[in-house]
Protein backbone atom coordinates (compact mmCIF):
# COMPACT_ATOMS: atom_id res chain seq x y z
CA UNK A 1 0.00 0.00 0.00
CA UNK A 2 0.92 3.53 -0.63
CA UNK A 3 1.95 5.59 2.31
CA UNK A 4 1.40 9.57 2.58
CA UNK A 5 1.39 12.11 4.81
CA UNK A 6 -2.17 12.79 6.12
CA UNK A 7 -2.90 16.75 6.65
CA UNK A 8 -6.48 18.88 8.15
CA UNK A 9 -5.60 21.60 5.81
CA UNK A 10 -8.19 23.46 7.52
CA UNK A 11 -6.16 23.45 10.93
CA UNK A 12 -3.37 23.48 9.19
CA UNK A 13 -1.78 20.64 11.06
CA UNK A 14 -0.64 17.02 10.46
CA UNK A 15 -2.92 14.42 11.79
CA UNK A 16 -0.83 11.11 10.89
CA UNK A 17 2.83 10.95 9.54
CA UNK A 18 1.92 7.15 8.53
CA UNK A 19 -1.48 7.04 6.37
CA UNK A 20 -1.62 3.91 3.99
CA UNK A 21 -4.11 3.88 1.24
CA UNK A 22 -6.08 0.76 0.25
CA UNK A 23 -7.07 1.62 -3.03
CA UNK A 24 -7.75 -2.11 -4.66
CA UNK A 25 -10.04 -4.89 -3.88
CA UNK A 26 -7.43 -6.75 -1.93
CA UNK A 27 -6.22 -3.45 -0.07
CA UNK A 28 -10.09 -2.48 0.99
CA UNK A 29 -10.83 -6.24 1.88
CA UNK A 30 -7.84 -6.86 4.47
CA UNK A 31 -8.26 -3.23 5.69
CA UNK A 32 -7.07 -2.81 9.51
CA UNK A 33 -7.77 -6.50 9.79
CA UNK A 34 -5.36 -9.03 11.61
CA UNK A 35 -3.32 -5.92 13.47
CA UNK A 36 -4.32 -5.39 17.02
CA UNK A 37 -4.03 -1.84 17.36
CA UNK A 38 -3.84 1.47 15.58
CA UNK A 39 -0.57 3.54 16.40
CA UNK A 40 -1.46 7.21 17.40
CA UNK A 41 0.59 8.10 14.12
CA UNK A 42 -0.88 5.69 11.66
CA UNK A 43 -4.04 6.03 9.60
CA UNK A 44 -5.67 3.80 6.88
CA UNK A 45 -7.80 5.88 3.88
CA UNK A 46 -9.97 3.39 1.86
CA UNK A 47 -11.06 4.64 -1.13
CA UNK A 48 -14.11 4.53 -2.47
CA UNK A 49 -15.72 3.64 0.68
CA UNK A 50 -19.30 4.86 1.89
CA UNK A 51 -19.37 2.69 5.03
CA UNK A 52 -17.29 0.85 7.12
CA UNK A 53 -17.76 -2.69 8.81
CA UNK A 54 -15.90 -3.72 12.30
CA UNK A 55 -15.98 -7.77 11.80
CA UNK A 56 -13.11 -9.39 13.26
CA UNK A 57 -11.77 -6.28 14.47
CA UNK A 58 -9.58 -6.32 17.99
CA UNK A 59 -10.02 -2.46 18.32
CA UNK A 60 -12.11 0.46 18.00
CA UNK A 61 -11.23 3.52 16.16
CA UNK A 62 -12.46 6.92 14.81
CA UNK A 63 -13.99 7.00 11.18
CA UNK A 64 -13.87 10.29 8.85
CA UNK A 65 -16.01 10.27 5.75
CA UNK A 66 -14.99 12.98 3.37
CA UNK A 67 -16.30 13.99 -0.14
CA UNK A 68 -15.47 14.45 -3.55
CA UNK A 69 -13.61 17.93 -2.56
CA UNK A 70 -11.81 16.59 0.38
CA UNK A 71 -14.28 17.95 2.96
CA UNK A 72 -14.81 16.19 5.89
CA UNK A 73 -18.81 15.35 5.91
CA UNK A 74 -19.57 12.63 9.35
CA UNK A 75 -16.97 11.68 12.23
CA UNK A 76 -17.87 8.92 13.93
CA UNK A 77 -15.54 8.10 17.28
CA UNK A 78 -15.07 4.97 19.02
CA UNK A 79 -16.42 2.49 16.33
CA UNK A 80 -16.13 -0.69 18.07
CA UNK A 81 -15.63 -4.34 16.95
CA UNK A 82 -18.66 -6.06 15.11
CA UNK A 83 -20.66 -2.71 14.29
CA UNK A 84 -21.37 -1.04 11.28
CA UNK A 85 -21.67 2.31 10.09
CA UNK A 86 -24.80 3.63 7.86
CA UNK A 87 -24.05 4.48 4.44
CA UNK A 88 -22.86 8.06 4.03
CA UNK A 89 -23.84 9.07 0.29
CA UNK A 90 -21.60 11.52 -0.47
CA UNK A 91 -18.72 9.97 0.73
CA UNK A 92 -15.46 9.36 -1.56
CA UNK A 93 -13.53 7.61 1.19
CA UNK A 94 -13.04 7.10 4.34
CA UNK A 95 -10.19 7.96 7.04
CA UNK A 96 -9.75 5.44 10.01
CA UNK A 97 -7.95 6.69 12.44
CA UNK A 98 -6.76 5.44 16.62
CA UNK A 99 -9.13 5.85 18.93
CA UNK A 100 -9.48 9.17 20.51
CA UNK A 101 -7.45 11.05 17.62
CA UNK A 102 -10.33 13.02 16.18
CA UNK A 103 -11.23 14.96 19.75
CA UNK A 104 -7.56 15.34 20.34
CA UNK A 105 -6.98 16.96 16.88
CA UNK A 106 -10.25 18.70 16.67
CA UNK A 107 -10.98 17.42 13.75
CA UNK A 108 -14.32 18.45 13.08
CA UNK A 109 -17.16 18.33 10.27
CA UNK A 110 -16.20 20.49 7.31
CA UNK A 111 -12.70 20.29 7.58
CA UNK A 112 -10.39 20.07 4.54
CA UNK A 113 -8.28 17.29 4.74
CA UNK A 114 -4.99 17.08 2.55
CA UNK A 115 -3.16 14.16 1.03
CA UNK A 116 0.53 14.62 0.97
Amino acid sequence: MKKVILKNKTLKKVLVNNCYIADNFFSRLKGLLGKNNLNEDEALIIKPCKSVHMFFMKFSIDVLFVNENDKVIKIIENLRPWQVTKVVKNSKYVVELSKGKVKKTKTDIGNIISIV
